[in-house]
């Protein structure tokens, strides 16, 4: 990555403000699509950061290497058991804060699959329609992005 964040060691880049994020080389979440179902959203376990709340598989970036489609799908079938070719990413959304950022890869699923919780972050795992997600109470940062997130997956799925 172009920045180097300062952080305090323990997996969390710190911003000038004091804000603080996930992941030392950033981070990464599979928003995956399915026309009859909708997005395959996860239920964050009250451990989490913002526990207790919904948004997409996902987690920090291994190392400065990973690029964040093989991340994203890395943390989707570590957390919701997804299967090796079942989704094709199409599109990415960037939230960038300069000595951070979180890249939404967005994919259409190809060969539907029921996700499987494969790992202690998730309470549950569910498809959620298009025009549900917003009832639901989400993550603070999925629900910021999640505006721009449905453009771009609107005009991929029209």
């Amino acid at each position: 990555m172009p920045f180097r964040p300062h952080h305090p060691g323990d997996g969390w880049v710190e911003a000038a403000d004091g804000a603080r994020y996930w992941g030392l080389f950033g981070a990464a979440g599979l928003l995956a699509f399915d026309r009859d179902r909708g997005v395959l959203m996860q239920h964050r376990v009250g451990w989490s950061h913002f526990g207790g709340t919904w948004g997409l598989p996902g987690g920090a970036l291994q190392d400065e290497s990973e690029s964040p489609v093989t991340g994203a799908i890395r943390e989707a079938q570590e957390e919701a058991g997804v299967p090796d070719g079942s989704v094709v990413p199409r599109a990415e959304h960037v939230f960038d804060v300069g000595v951070w950022r979180y890249t939404t890869v967005i994919a259409v699923v190809v060969d539907p699959f029921e996700p499987v919780i494969s790992d202690p972050e998730s309470l549950e795992l569910k498809w959620v329609p298009v025009d549900q997600i917003e009832t639901y109470p989400l993550h603070p940062g999925f629900a910021s992005t999640w505006p721009d997130v449905r453009a771009v997956l609107a005009r991929l799925t029209a």
